[in-house]
């Protein structure tokens, strides 16, 4: 899990350069940061637990969540899904 204080960040950047304020956080683009964030810090729990299956089940649906707004994100406006993807570093 992320600390609340780094959702906090996440919901005030992106909130203020994609959304309609700093504390929007029902933005498409601030919703896939969060889920990126989440999906980056289970990385080294599953370092330490190669048969966790159980958690890998949580992170294949938080992936496809991801990928199913990153959809919706792109089929709404391309130049923010394209600065979302820049500013995440999701593709190279």
């Amino acid at each position: 899990m992320i600390s609340v204080e780094v959702k906090a960040g996440l919901v005030k950047s992106f909130g203020e350069k994609y959304g309609k304020g700093p504390k929007d956080s029902g933005c498409t683009a601030v919703q896939v940061a969060i889920l990126t964030e989440r999906i980056n810090s289970l990385k080294t729990h599953f370092v330490a637990n190669k048969h966790d299956y159980h958690s890998n089940r949580g992170l294949l649906k938080m992936i496809g969540q991801r990928r199913s707004l990153l959809k919706y994100l792109r089929a709404s406006g391309e130049e923010n899904y394209k600065g979302v993807i820049k500013d995440l570093g999701l593709r190279k």
